[in-house]
């Protein structure tokens, strides 16, 4: 039977994980990685996350930032989000927004899990397939995170939900900075290609909704 390797981003460290993924037969390899948390293969690599890390990364950004990354070294990058939807603080239309934007715009495929077993069942599968049937051993590849003002200004529009890196690259060079978008009314925002006035209405009350103003309901119907 082929050895199945699985390389390990040492500041991941879920002992109930681990310990399903070796008992699945997997031999593990830990490192820094520069980008994600587990690599499989040449060409696949994983991030995961609970939900509650998915939605604190939507509310900073990072999120989109390292979905970027995972593109730029992995033809296959894998996402794994992890919880019930029960667990979400943010609402389903905001989480699901945001995994829409994650397939759609950087091309990362989602996988919903449970519990930290189903994960390493997941990881051990996808490891177990990409290695047995093309025998394609895990290689690290990818950038340590290193931005200049230009794609920290992409990365913070790509955050704004129906708003991918595309398109925050369009509306910078209509608007010319962050501030320029963040001000410009529907009507300004209709003039970007691309935009209809759906999406310039969702846009806009996103940047200028008053958060104290609106009940939960509310936030999920005008983010989601």
């Amino acid at each position: 039977m082929q050895e199945i390797r699985v390389l390990i981003d040492n500041r991941e460290r879920n002992q109930q994980l681990l310990r399903t993924l070796e008992s699945s037969g997997a031999k593990t390899s830990f490192m820094q990685l520069p980008v994600a948390d587990y690599i499989i293969s040449d060409r696949m690599c994983i991030e995961r996350k609970t939900i509650t890390d998915f939605e604190n990364s939507i509310i900073d950004t990072r999120l989109f930032d390292q979905a970027n990354r995972m593109g730029e070294a992995f033809t296959k990058p894998i996402l794994i989000v992890e919880g019930r939807d029960s667990d979400s603080r943010l609402g389903r239309n905001v989480m699901y927004g945001a995994i829409t934007s994650i397939y759609s715009d950087y091309n990362i495929q989602v996988i919903r899990t449970e519990t930290p077993e189903e994960s390493a069942y997941a990881i051990f599968k996808l490891a177990e397939r990409e290695q047995g049937v093309k025998d394609r051993s895990p290689k690290v590849l990818g950038r340590k995170k290193a931005h200049n003002t230009h794609e920290w200004q992409i990365m913070l529009l790509s955050s704004v939900p129906g708003v991918g890196p595309k398109l925050s690259k369009q509306l910078l060079s209509e608007f010319k900075s962050v501030r320029g978008v963040f001000s410009a009314s529907v009507e300004e925002l209709m003039v970007v290609d691309k935009i209809g006035k759906k999406k310039a209405e969702k846009i806009y009350t996103v940047v200028n909704s008053v958060i104290d103003q609106l009940d939960n309901g509310d936030q999920d119907e005008n983010i989601g």
